[in-house]
Order: structure tokens, then sequence, then C-alpha cells
């Protein structure tokens, strides 16, 4: 979608010599942050060839001001700067803008860039030089949370996943394990696994795309490297999605993904999330949980759940056994703080509950 006032992208995308790595970065009302963005991108020390990539999505603040002013800079510096947009009342949201980003790049690795965050300089080289060893995955990097103290747990989590960590965890609360403002791959993997959902606003369009992308057999690299400054604030649009959202997805995606290996399995937590989670299941994975299990003594002195919405007759009652007498395979769904069971590591979760598969020897 091309609005009036926007030079066709196309023609602004052809270079003489074939790019290496298009920056790709949707913009909305950005103009806070879009200097130390912009300039972030100038200041990489990558030697290859590189593009940016804008898609400004409805801005009314001084963003295109901005980003006129920093192309002059960027294309003197030999970076190319593609830009398109459109100007209607209303953006249609960070999947439709991203994926305008991609279509309008002709680099042959994605790099992209959120407009509030700043690149270190040596995060292209880096994470070019991981994707080309890994075609398929989805490379992450480090970060360094702006204010520093804003989600210290979630930053931890994000910076300390062990390698493995980056599978196993892939059900908790935070989200992908590899987070999406420092997501770098190959054209061609994402032209595999895409494109972003272009629901709009209240979408997780880098959760299902992650959902997608695992699906496929796609693999997760993190380079142990701080190499992006990651913003926190109220505008940021990831406080749009609900809970409630997610955590459907994430429901959905256990159930897709783990569960059918599992003729049965026992949920960790008869409380107030092991049961939610349980109400959450279709009926045919309900039916493969065979007990429930805790620590706590007055759940356990009941013996039982009784599902009282189920429209079955008689209602299911599971049975609420001490962790002890439970058997494997666990979906684990509790409050953890670097817990090791077995081979799987649950690590720190944000004041969160964690859902997350475990090995059948990680029992005993």
């Amino acid at each position: 979608m091309q609005a009036s006032g926007y030079p066709a992208a196309a023609a602004l995308g052809q270079a003489s010599a074939p790019v290496h790595v298009s920056v790709i970065l949707p913009v909305h009302d950005a103009e806070l942050w879009l200097d130390e963005c912009l300039g972030s991108v100038l200041q990489q020390d990558f030697e290859g060839s590189m593009e940016l990539s804008i898609f400004n999505d409805a801005s009314k603040d001084k963003s295109m001001t901005i980003i006129e002013k920093w192309k002059e800079k960027l294309e003197g510096s030999g970076i190319l700067v593609v830009i398109g947009g459109h100007d209607s009342p209303s953006p249609r949201g960070v999947g439709y803008s991203k994926n305008q980003a991609i279509a309008q790049s002709s680099g042959s690795y994605l790099c992209f860039l959120d407009s509030d965050d700043v690149m270190m300089p040596q995060r292209v080289r880096l994470q070019h030089a991981a994707a080309v060893r890994h075609p398929t995955s989805i490379i992450g990097c480090q970060v360094r949370r702006e204010p520093p103290n804003s989600t210290e747990r979630y930053t931890r989590w994000i910076n300390q996943l062990a390698p493995d960590q980056l599978l196993t965890q892939v059900f908790t609360s935070n989200g992908p394990t590899v987070i999406m403002p420092t997501w770098f791959c190959s054209r061609a993997w994402f032209s595999h696994v895409g494109p972003f959902d272009e629901g709009g606003r209240g979408v997780p369009e880098d959760l299902l795309f992650f959902h997608e992308h695992l699906r496929k057999g796609g693999g997760l690299i993190r380079v142990d490297q701080s190499l992006l400054l990651y913003r926190y604030h109220p505008g940021a649009a990831t406080h749009s999605v609900l809970e409630t959202t997610i955590w459907t997805h994430r429901v959905r995606f256990l159930e897709e993904w783990a569960l059918p290996h599992w003729a049965t399995f026992t949920i960790w937590n008869a409380g107030r999330q092991g049961r939610r989670l349980y109400r959450s299941l279709t009926a045919g994975s309900r039916c493969k949980v065979v007990a429930f299990c805790d620590v706590d003594e007055k759940k356990i002195k009941k013996g039982f759940y009784c599902y009282e919405d189920s429209q079955e007759r008689p209602k299911p009652r599971v049975p609420v056994l001490h962790f002890r007498a439970a058997q494997p395979p666990f979906v684990i769904c509790v409050k953890l703080v670097s817990v090791r069971l077995g081979h799987v590591w649950l690590g720190q979760s944000q004041g969160q509950e964690v859902v997350c598969r475990v090995h059948q020897e990680a029992a005993g």
C-alpha cells in the first residue's frame, strides 16, 4: 500500500550491486527515539553492503522529517535507504509494517530493528557471521535494558538462557526465547516461514512467527554479546497484547508441539494456574491428564480436582498427589527461580507462571 507522497519503494530499492543485509525498520510515531536509532545504523562496522528499509505506518509526529534528515547522511556513507509507508488515518500494525519493509528491501539477510532501540556498532557484523553459519536459524543477541532496572528478571532471562534452554523454555510466559527486537535471519528462511501476521494491534505477530519457525524445524542461536539497547516504555507495542491472548497461543502450541508425544502426563501445580491450564486444554488433551501434583498438604489432602464446568457426566475428577508420588512426564505450571529438574532448566520468570515440557527422566 503506497500513499501519495511516498516514492515507489521498488525504484528506490534498485542497487548496482547485491545488498548483503537489509535493516528492517517499521516506524510509527517514533520521533522521541529515531535520532539515536538511525545513528546506530550509521555506526555499524559491517564491511559488507547494507540498506535500511523503513516503512512509515501512518505516523502523525515528526518521524518522516527525521527520516529524511538521516537519509542523506546514511546514503552519503554508502547505506542505501528505502522508504515506504502510508498516511491513512490509522496505523496498520507492526506485522503489516514489517512485511512491507521486507517486501521493498533486497538484502540477502534481514536485521530487524525497532524504532525505539539502539544497535551496538558490531551487531550486524556478528549476527551476519552467525547467520551465514546457521542459515535456517533465528539469530538473537544479549541486550542492555533501558531504563536499566525496568525489567531486571526478564532481562536476566533473555541474556542467561543456556543454548539448550532456547528450545526447552519456548512455552514460558516470557514469550520467544530469542526476543524479536534482536532477530536476524536469511531472507530465504524468512520467506520459508513467514510472513508476519497482519492482524494489527493486540496480535502477537512475533510469537506466531516464532511458533511457525519452530514447526518448520528452525534453529535458535544467540550471540552472547550485548548488541542492542532494548528500550522499555509505556507506549511500546508489546503492551497492546493481552495476557489472555498470549496464554491461548501458548497452550495451543503446547498441545501441538509437545503433548502429542505423550500418552498421559501430570500437571505440576494443583493451584490456580495448574487448574487454569487444565481448563484451557482441549477435551482430547484433558483426557491425557492423569493427575495434578503439588507440595501443599491441603490440596493433597482433598485428593482430587473436580472440573465443575465440564459438560461430561460424571464430571472429571483428577487425582491430586504429592510430587514424590507423581509420574512423569510433567507440564510444570508454577513460579520458578533457577530450579533444575533432570536435563531441563526452568529459569527465572518475571512473577509469572512457567509452562514447560520436562523430559521423562527428570522425575525421581
